[in-house]
């Protein structure tokens, strides 16, 4: 059976993806384990960590790189992207970037994030509640996916 690339990188993104975070549990897992009082204590040195290897981890597979105000928006909404999710903006800033776009709004299911096309970084990131009343600027291209 021919595979068309579309659905090989997909396949690729989501065994990775799934890889990273059962490597995830693992070190969590091992924490906890370690530790002997009723809860895992985790440094703010080691959460740093774990968000450098992850961002590194998305930015290899997806080429997308996630500011700090971006990461920060992401945990504090609760909002958690899919692998699939991932590829599809992956493809709207290369879509963007293709007509010459430098900054971009992106729309994907219910979440729009704020793309700074050129480096390839998501700026910042809001979820369907804060979609409403909201307005965006500093953009001169939107992609709706």
């Amino acid at each position: 059976m021919i595979y068309g690339w579309n659905y090989l990188n997909r396949n690729f993104l989501n065994n990775n993806v799934s890889q990273i975070s059962g490597q995830i549990s693992r070190k969590i897992s091992e924490k906890s384990s370690l530790n002997t009082g009723s809860s895992c204590n985790i440094s703010n040195n080691e959460k740093l960590n774990f968000n450098n290897i992850l961002n590194d981890q998305i930015s290899r597979l997806t080429g997308l790189k996630f500011s700090k105000h971006a990461e920060m928006r992401l945990r504090t909404r609760n909002i958690n992207l899919s692998g699939t999710q991932l590829e599809r903006i992956s493809q709207a800033v290369t879509k963007a970037e293709g007509k010459g776009v430098k900054d971009s709004l992106i729309i994907v299911d219910d979440i729009a994030l704020v793309v700074s096309v050129k480096n390839k970084t998501v700026v910042t990131v809001t979820d369907k509640t804060e979609l409403k009343n909201n307005i965006f600027t500093n953009i001169d291209g939107a992609v709706i996916i």
